[in-house]
């Protein structure tokens, strides 16, 4: 990391700031502008800092907003960091009218000389950018006072080329001081103007990461502050302490700092656009014509001016989105109650919808009237039959408010339905507050189960903390067998994903499914068949596939649930699993088009990331990556659990993108499976990492990491080896620490499993790695005759990406044999591949020379008794840059003998007696 973290392009800006460089350099004026705490200044900033680095002078300015009302105020502070020996230089006039400005004479006569001010601020900056090029750097150009306004831009007008210089505004609203720094822009001769756009999702989320703050929740922040940097950050912070507490799902904390951040967004218009904003926050879907219809007449002119702070966007057809939904927020809870009812009270007048109609009725008042409350309940059933089952919940739990409190039947009616609605919706907030109701009221033990089915529908992949729940609804479902079977449905996902217990999962989907067989609940049979069929894979039984088989049948025969079956994605898993490609691409493609028209937001989420998956292993590697970041998107903008997505995303940049993106992704699945503690995906992400580390040559972190894997499926008594392929990586991984021995016996470990399941990839990676053992233990002509017919047999199935990694270990054996045309052959070979595949970051390490990879080469030695194998190489240059004995050992996580064993081999193939001699072995290979 730099010593400057300005160096170090700020998050999502790397392109921009190129470009603000590259305008820089051409013409020399720039105005960057955006929304209050989108990050221009952090912007300018790098900008800076890399200029200052390069040795350039660099002046910055930085006016507050008391500044606007003291004359001069800017220009005083340009003049003060000036260097006094520039100010010598000046004529007298310009001289003393500097001294004037800084009050260290009084004006003779009484009389300012403002020409003379502005003659010496031109002098100054031509003079600072004589020598060398300078850069003026004016941050919060909006708060200049105005005369410091005219002399800055009387000065730019005059001042050379060598001058460069960044302005920066915020985007022009209606409030106070929003015509500033006007005069200084004209002044800089029609400057390239660039905005700095909000974050993306995925931006917000490495933005948490560099400030430590829990990224889990990524996707609500983005949506809380609509990719605004500074909004992001506070709200983060506020998360910090409320991180235990706070599920993906539920509406994130209001805090004060988060308030006072966005009230200083808000303050950037007048009062009537606020009112204008204030309405439509009111609002399900605000447009300009509702507005107007709402009283608010002049709402064109007032949305246009809001768009123009920043703070709302408009469609064409007059729609307004807020960029964040803290304004919105915020909005309506800094307004009193009679402001919201009299608000909610003209938008019921004005909606066409008689939804909205209905919901705008209730929320102007807060009495209790059965009439209402059934036209809400009516209102609940029409976005039911929509496909709205949020606003569904939402419906239902107005009407829940609004029902007289001597007509407790059709109140907890109306509870059960929205809790229901709100565990379909996948919102955990709406969920717990009708659940809580239900448990607070005299309700049957039917209803109780019904309310904690919600609760449990929504936890996403956050399990873990709810066994006392799980406990009370097998209690309240007592002999109801369709319950029952309902419950141990809940209770096998959680033993599996939050208790990585697979033995205790399927004893619940079994319980599950005879259960629901017995009350002739086919959906629940299925679902609950599924499950077991999914478990039975992990524990290499083989009635898996009858389990799945069955499950299917019952799908099928019941018609679609939905538009995605859970044993209909199984099926295509288990075709992931067993390298039945072709067959699980084409029925994923098929699925796509009717999950996106039927289905929900999860189930384009596992569609799309199972497809990167299956694209991956056939070499799409664009395509993969595609519909890798569509699911990472998707899971962000829903506020999902982020693990499973960020596992998809850092397999497909693993093979089209980027191998650094990949481990970032892979590492921010790792934190967030830890937080929820999802086994599963714990396990897949961290596969995903240590397998990363491997390829790009961290192997002593890539054994850390594999073992972690490695532990963690066995105490998930997982078996079946090809669900999760850390075996021949961990394998890899010992070979490259010079442990082939190690490596060879995990591969026995492993092979009689593969070879009873059928597994015949997982063999032929286990084959790729036991060759790789025996060129480290000696004999390389053994291994590249395998490794020749493992490339062949990979491209045979239809796995080219394999066939690529095969034939770069095949240059690698070659290279340390001294056969230099063999091993350029292979690289060339794989070279063609990886471009075929646009497999980017593969392509790069064919581009390695054969002669010295780093890492990698062996010195040539006449009469040594064979190569280094790479743990030597990495021993020996550490050695050599005069580590001992012992930071060796700590720096390869050896022990101290391992060390000494090790120097003692290195010393006799390269026939040296001492570290001296050793280095210069080294140098002259």
């Amino acid at each position: 990391m730099p010593l400057n973290p300005y160096l170090e392009a700020p998050v999502g800006r790397a392109d921009l700031l190129a470009r603000l460089e590259r305008v820089l350099g051409e013409r020399g004026r720039v105005v960057l502008t955006g929304a209050a705490g989108v990050g221009k200044t952090t912007l300018a900033a790098a900008a800076a800092a890399r200029a200052e680095h390069r040795g350039e002078t660099v002046l910055s300015l930085v006016p507050e907003e008391a500044d606007r009302h003291i004359p001069g105020a800017v220009a005083a502070t340009l003049l003060a960091a000036t260097p006094a020996g520039l100010v010598a230089d000046l004529p007298d006039p310009q001289r003393e009218a500097v001294a004037v400005a800084l009050r260290q004479l009084p004006p003779p006569d009484g009389v300012r000389d403002p020409i003379a001010l502005r003659m010496a601020v031109a002098g100054l900056l031509r003079s600072l950018s004589a020598a060398s090029p300078a850069l003026l750097v004016v941050d919060n150009a909006h708060w200049l006072d105005p005369e410091s306004a005219a002399v800055l831009r009387f000065a730019l007008h005059l001042a050379p080329s060598r001058l460069r210089v960044i302005l920066v505004e915020q985007l022009h609203g209606t409030g106070p001081g929003v015509d500033a720094g006007t005069d200084v822009v004209a002044g800089l001769g029609g400057p390239d103007v660039i905005v700095v756009p909000p974050l993306d999702a995925d931006e917000v989320a490495e933005l948490l990461v560099r400030h430590g703050l829990p990224y889990r929740l990524a996707g609500r922040i983005h949506r809380a502050s609509g990719g605004n940097a500074r909004l992001a950050l506070t709200v983060g912070r506020s998360l910090k302490v409320a991180r235990p507490s706070v599920h993906h799902a539920d509406g994130l904390p209001l805090t004060g700092q988060v308030r006072l951040a966005a009230r200083r967004m808000l303050d950037r218009v007048t009062e009537p656009v606020r009112e204008t904003l204030f309405l439509a926050a009111l609002a399900h879907q605000p447009t300009a014509a509702l507005l107007r219809r709402a009283g608010r007449p002049a709402a064109d002119a007032e949305l246009a001016d809001a768009e123009q702070a920043g703070l709302i966007s408009l469609s064409e057809d007059g729609a307004v989105a807020f960029t964040a939904d803290v304004l919105r927020a915020t909005l309506v809870a800094e307004a009193d109650q009679h402001a919201r009812a009299a608000g909610h009270a003209a938008l019921a007048e004005a909606v066409y919808d008689a939804v909205h109609a209905v919901r705008h009725r209730a929320l102007a008042c807060d009495t209790a009237d059965e009439e209402l409350a059934a036209a809400l309940a009516g209102a609940a059933a029409a976005s039911r039959l929509r496909g709205n089952r949020a606003l569904a919940a939402e419906l239902a739990l107005l009407a829940t408010e609004r029902t007289p409190g001597d007509r407790p039947g059709p109140e907890l009616v109306r509870l059960v339905t929205a809790a229901e609605d709100a565990g379909r919706a996948g919102r955990a907030d709406l969920a717990r507050r009708a659940a809580n109701a239900i448990l607070a009221r005299d309700a049957t033990p039917a209803d109780r189960v019904r309310a904690r089915l919600a609760v449990f529908d929504t936890a996403g992949q956050g399990l873990a903390d709810l066994d006392e729940e799980y406990a009370h609804a097998l209690q309240d479902a007592g002999g109801d067998l369709e319950l029952r079977a309902a419950v141990q449905l809940r209770l096998a996902w959680k033993y599996l994903l939050a208790d990585g217990d697979p033995g205790r999962s399927r004893q619940a989907a079994i319980a599950a499914a005879s259960l629901a067989e017995e009350a002739g609940d086919r959906s629940t049979a299925a679902k609950a068949l599924a499950v077991r069929a999914r478990v039975e894979r992990s524990l290499g039984i083989e009635e898996a596939e009858r389990s799945l088989a069955e499950a299917r049948a019952l799908e099928i025969a019941e018609g679609p649930a939905g538009a995605l079956n859970p044993a209909q994605i199984l099926t295509i898993r288990h075709a992931l699993f067993d390298d039945r490609l072709t067959e699980a691409r084409a029925q994923l493609i098929a699925l796509l088009p009717v999950v996106e028209r039927r289905g929900t937001a999860e189930d384009v989420i596992e569609v799309c990331r199972t497809l990167a998956e299956v694209q991956v292993r056939l070499g799409q590697c664009t395509a993969a990556l595609g519909h890798a970041r569509r699911s990472l998107e998707l899971t962000l903008e829903a506020g999902l659990s982020p693990g499973p997505a960020w596992f998809a995303a850092a397999v497909a940049e693993t093979a089209g993108g980027s191998f650094q993106r990949a481990a970032s992704y892979a590492r921010r699945g790792v934190q967030a499976s830890e937080e929820e503690r999802d086994q599963i995906f714990l396990a897949r992400n961290r596969y995903a990492l240590g397998r990363i580390q491997l390829i790009t040559g961290d192997v002593a972190a890539a054994v850390r990491t594999l073992r972690s894997v490695q532990d963690l499926e066995t105490a998930q008594q997982v078996v079946d080896p090809s669900m999760v392929r850390w075996h021949e990586e961990l394998a890899l991984a010992l070979v490259a620490t010079d442990e082939p021995g190690r490596a060879a016996e995990l591969i026995a470990a492993t092979r009689p499993t593969a070879e009873r399941l059928g597994r015949d990839t997982v063999l032929l990676g286990l084959d790729r790695a036991q060759a790789m053992c025996l060129a480290a233990q000696g004999d390389p002509g053994e291994a590249i005759a395998r490794l020749e017919e493992i490339a062949h047999r990979y491209a045979e199935r239809d796995l080219p990406l394999d066939q690529g990694r095969t034939l770069i270990h095949i240059a690698r054996v070659e290279r340390r044999r001294r056969r230099r045309a063999p091993a350029q052959t292979a690289l060339q070979a794989a070279a063609e591949v990886f471009t075929r595949l646009g497999a980017r970051p593969w392509l790069a390490l064919t581009a390695e020379p054969v002669a010295a990879p780093r890492g990698d080469r062996a010195p040539a030695v006449p009469g040594t008794a064979g190569p280094l194998t790479e743990a030597e190489l990495r021993l020996a240059r550490l050695v050599c840059q005069g580590a001992s004995n012992q930071e060796a050992a700590a720096k390869m996580f050896l022990s101290v003998k391992t060390v000494e064993a090790r120097l003692t081999r290195i010393y006799q193939k390269l026939d040296v007696r001492s570290r001296a001699q050793l280095s210069a072995a080294l140098r002259q290979s």
